[in-house]
């Protein structure tokens, strides 16, 4: 891996020290959709309160459009509402508008999908970092073309930025692998339900608390809905499985999953819910939350769990056992589910004991402080001058990514040999 280089500064810290920072890519705040946009509500509005002056780019809605939001500047844009050329199509008329308008300090573009734009925004002297997400290009809903486009905006990413943003160690490992180059690692902070209500739960799932397993995830392949349902399904638990999410796009995986859950009484799919307070009251309410995310970082939902104090059982990923920690059980096959979900019922006193670890875990590791913290520490970085433009590989090895084992205790995998939770 080449050495760091400095860059020349052309804009650089304000007077008093703060910094104009844009934060593109994103639907923008307020956040309603997903991870991405929660994590610029947070950060943003933290960097705001500090004093910085901070532009979000958002996509334009048929909903009220405030111009301001918790400190933070919005800036409305239409996109095209079609798969990748939504995002394609908002974070080009974002940078345009940012050629015309105002000048900033910082730039954080969110998406290695938007990488292609990143020369545009440094070409204005403003220096700039990518979170890179995850890996995007092994999601199911992209076909031959999609795969190779989101591939190649990896190595765009590497060959253009000033920074790399990775959420999840194993995001880093990825890159640094891959191409060689170092990356910040940047994760989620997780909201801390410490006394939750539940008053809710009847009216809006038909549920008690404490009673029901829940999913919540966008109805894709890689989120293996379909694989959590049927291997419910095959368990003989007396607690229903209720389910949250849709797909954005594309119907024949959802159709599966309805199918699946027409069979047994005991699924509730509730579709998408957008109340925050009762998605808040499920979160809490749920014996556990059960996982199937596989491709991602460091997820927004599993961390939404966790700061609830539920138990989780997770797909068996390097991104997921991360999280964790030490705590947790995990799955790979319709039958583990089942057995993950028995044992949960079976010892509900030990399966809360994993919730409150937990949410433990997540109340001293993922704090949007200390994440606000890296941000604007990167930013004054790059306002001063560094950059990694320039090192690393400009293409990545020819080989398959072998992800570094997790280094602490590797959490339970139910199998026919092992016991229950840890």
């Amino acid at each position: 891996m080449r050495a760091p280089k400095r860059r020349s500064v052309a804009h650089g810290r304000q007077a008093d020290g703060t910094l104009r920072i844009a934060m593109v890519g994103t639907r923008g705040v307020p956040a309603a959709y997903g991870g991405f946009e929660t994590a610029v509500e947070e950060i943003g509005s933290r960097l705001a309160a500090r004093g910085h002056d901070v532009t979000v780019f958002c996509r334009r809605t048929a909903a009220d459009q405030p111009d301001e939001h918790l400190g933070m500047r919005l800036v409305h844009l239409p996109a095209v509402r079609k798969k990748v050329l939504e995002t394609l199509s908002h974070t080009a008329l974002s940078v345009l508008n940012m050629a015309v308008t105002r000048r900033h300090d910082v730039a954080f573009v969110f998406n290695a999908a938007n990488a292609p734009f990143v020369p545009v925004i440094r070409a204005k002297g403003v220096p700039t970092a990518v979170h890179v997400d995850g890996l995007e290009w092994k999601r199911a809903k992209w076909s031959g073309s999609g795969k190779r486009y989101y591939r190649w905006a990896e190595e765009r990413s590497v060959r253009t930025a000033d920074a790399l943003i990775a959420d999840a160690a194993g995001i880093a490992d990825y890159y640094e692998q891959q191409f060689g180059v170092p990356t910040e690692l940047l994760t989620y902070g997780a909201k801390i339900l410490e006394q939750p209500r539940t008053d809710l739960l009847g009216s809006g799932a038909g549920v008690e608390a404490g009673a029901f397993h829940l999913v919540v995830a966008r109805f894709e392949p890689e989120n293996h809905v379909d694989l959590i349902v049927e291997g419910y399904l095959a368990s003989s638990a007396r607690h229903p499985l209720v389910v949250v999410g849709s797909a954005p796009y594309g119907a024949e995986h959802s159709e599966r999953i309805a199918t699946l859950a027409a069979s047994d009484p005991r699924v509730h799919l509730l579709g998408g819910v957008w109340d925050q307070e009762l998605l808040d009251q499920l979160y809490a309410g749920a014996l556990t939350y059960v996982h199937g995310h596989s491709v991602g970082g460091t997820n927004p939902s599993l961390l939404r769990a966790m700061g609830a104090g539920t138990a989780v059982i997770g797909f068996d990923s390097v991104f997921n056992q991360e999280v964790v920690g030490g705590s947790g059980t995990f799955f790979a096959t319709t039958d583990e589910v089942a057995r993950c979900i028995e044992r949960a019922e079976q010892d509900e006193a030990a399966t809360a004991a994993v919730g409150a670890a937990l949410q433990a875990r997540a109340a001293e590791v993922y704090r949007w402080d200390d994440i606000a913290d890296g941000y604007e520490a990167l930013a004054m970085r790059l306002a001063d001058g560094a950059t990694i433009h320039g090192t690393g590989r400009f293409a990545r090895l020819p080989i398959d990514w072998n992800p570094k084992p997790v280094v602490h205790t590797t959490p339970t995998r139910i199998t026919e040999t092992t016991g229950g939770l840890a």
